[in-house]
């Protein structure tokens, strides 16, 4: 790294390592639904097993699609999350809103799972994708002061199917880098660049992060450097999607997924409460 100020060593207790080892998902740091505010929980509960392997999060054929007839593209997902909270039915204050005037149709209860605001974030994680379908995980802003905009990504692993390479060529389009969206101390600074990696073979991607500059690695190998990334605190998202308008016609058996060996990070986090 250009600055060894980007991440510091973790200081005891700093530390965080989930290798989904166990029969079910730690509650106390995930929700495993993807921004139920804007829909339910139950029509957002995420497809998934943990075991041995990890974590493996699917998108089964007949996974219900993401808030139908309100967002645009029709999705299907399923994902977790380290945090959550909502205001009530009603009011506009929920997490990633995507579009003006949303409202919040079933209140949620407030989760500080684990919510990161420097230091690092890896992933150890193998993927299936068809044309149709994208894996990722990506830190989000929290959300939770009404008086600023913390709503900035770090996008630590983004990676659609149909940016595979052909059969004979092991390779594919790794989405990383800064994602402002409403935020505006920040700067849009995000790019794919193809690197040669067989995405269905587990690869570990990461991001070091302090108020100076993000550093992105897969494999230990540095991708990008993005300078002013957000420093508030952070909630992790990991989730598989599919767009069915993207269907070919022949492809509706396909089922994505991502299986997730461990996500880890150090550095400081937002104390619970």
């Amino acid at each position: 790294m250009a600055d060894d100020t980007v991440f510091r060593p973790p200081a005891p207790g700093d530390g965080f390592r989930d290798t989904f080892a166990g029969p079910d998902l730690d509650r106390s740091r995930w929700l495993p639904h993807y921004l139920p505010a804007w829909s339910s929980r139950a029509a957002t509960a995420a497809s998934y097993r943990t075991g041995p392997e990890g974590l493996v999060l699917d998108v089964p054929v007949d996974h219900p699609v993401w808030c139908p007839g309100d967002h645009e593209p029709p999705l299907r997902v399923s994902g977790l999350q380290s945090g959550s909270w909502s205001g009530p039915v009603g009011s506009t204050r929920g997490q990633q809103r995507f579009r003006a005037g949303q409202v919040v149709l079933e209140e949620q209860e407030r989760l500080e799972g684990w919510l990161p605001s420097s230091g690092r974030v890896a992933v150890r994680a193998a993927m299936d994708l068809s044309p149709r379908s994208m894996a990722a995980l990506w830190l989000s802003g929290f959300e939770d002061d009404p008086a600023q905009e913390q709503c900035g990504e770090l996008c630590v692993v983004e990676v659609f199917g149909r940016s595979l390479g052909p059969a004979d060529d092991a390779s594919a389009e790794v989405g990383v880098g800064i994602k402002p969206f409403r935020d505006p101390a920040l700067r849009d600074d995000f790019a794919a660049p193809r690197l040669a990696i067989d995405v269905r073979a587990s690869h570990t991607y990461a991001v070091d992060w302090n108020a100076v500059e993000a550093v992105f690695t897969v494999d230990g190998e540095v991708v990008r450097r993005c300078a002013g990334p957000p420093t508030y605190p952070l909630q992790v998202m990991v989730a598989v999607f599919d767009f069915p308008e993207w269907s070919t016609g022949d492809d509706d058996h396909l089922v994505p997924s991502m299986t997730v060996s461990w996500v880890e990070g150090a550095g400081p986090t937002r104390p619970p409460g």
